[in-house]
């Protein structure tokens, strides 16, 4: 199986694993973006890591050695199939060709571009539904069903505990797309509201947002940024009582753990699409002008589509979220 995007695009791929599970092990092909989650989701017996030229950002460079290198490391496996997920945007052309000479017998994926002989099995049909839909249509496709009594949802491998006293709430402000979160200012006037409003607020991020982490949380909050692994933050999350968060991959992960999510969701890409895959509130202008762009960075003046959104708003729906 492979999802060359990042932990959140891996986390969605998670009931297409549990469907392929059902028929033998699965060895799972990411970017280094994904392998933390990858290493996470049930059904996974192992992990291979590529950093995939057409969809990393920023992008390396295209080398002959490294593409022989993936090839020669897919052939070692000798897959019977091959289940290649992606969103809508992206072609699954390129990596079927990689896998067709790595001698995998059968491909699986959506296509909207004439496959040739690159696909066995091809789908073309475009519905705005979960990603982890779509992607468990592609298994589905494939001849793999979900085991009984297994609903769909998101899901990873028994979160270890947070160590903190509970109750809380996480909020989490960083994004590696800055159009799809929140500005920090707001993200730290959130945190003071909460605050008042009788919650304990703990701040999340990764090792590069140590920054942003310390002056969101400020006075009021428990700052965690940078000092949890994904697996850890696994745990940070599914101790909390909700999870205030914008369109990244730590949505999916709450979701994963069974927790409510406050989702700060600008319309970039579809809600319909890639809102949190359970329990969520959605808070933002969704039809904005920026819907549908795929921007990274706000292209208007102002990120009016979230910060317009004001830190009461928050307040009342992690309220909504925890009844």
């Amino acid at each position: 199986m492979a999802r060359l995007d990042s932990d959140g695009d891996v986390l969605l791929a998670g009931p297409a694993v549990r469907a392929a599970a059902t028929a033998g092990e699965v060895v799972f092909l990411c970017g280094p973006n994904g392998r933390h989650a990858a290493e996470l989701l049930p059904g996974v017996t192992r992990v291979l890591e590529w950093e995939c030229p057409w969809v990393v950002h920023p992008a390396p460079d295209v080398r002959p050695l490294d593409i022989e290198a993936v090839i020669a490391l897919v052939h070692g496996v000798r897959a019977d199939v091959a289940l290649v997920l992606t969103s809508f945007h992206q072609s699954p052309l390129p990596l079927a060709l990689m896998l067709r000479l790595a001698g995998v017998p059968r491909i699986v994926a959506r296509s909207a571009d004439y496959p040739g002989s690159l696909l066995d099995v091809r789908l073309t049909e475009e519905r705005d539904v979960p990603e982890a839909v779509r992607a468990l249509e592609v298994a589905r496709a494939a001849g793999f069903e979900l085991p009984e009594g297994d609903d769909g949802r998101l899901a990873v491998a028994d979160p270890p505990g947070s160590g903190l006293d509970r109750p809380y709430v996480v909020v989490h402000p960083g994004a590696s797309a800055p159009a799809r979160t929140w500005s920090p200012d707001r993200w730290a006037k959130a945190v003071v509201a909460l605050t008042a409003a009788g919650f304990r607020v703990v701040v999340t991020g990764g090792p590069g947002e140590a920054g942003l982490t310390e002056h969101v949380a400020g006075a009021c909050g428990i700052d965690l940024g940078g000092r949890t692994t994904f697996r850890e933050l696994s745990g940070v999350l599914a101790g909390a009582s909700a999870v205030v968060v914008g369109n990244t991959g730590p949505a999916h992960l709450a979701a994963a753990v069974g927790t409510p999510v406050v989702s700060l969701f600008a319309p970039v890409v579809p809600a319909a699409r890639w809102a949190p895959h359970g329990q969520h509130v959605l808070l933002g202008d969704q039809d904005a002008p920026c819907r549908g762009t795929r921007a990274r960075e706000c292209p208007l003046p102002g990120h009016p589509c979230l910060d317009l959104v004001e830190p009461a708003d928050v307040v009342a729906a992690v309220a909504e979220v925890m009844t």
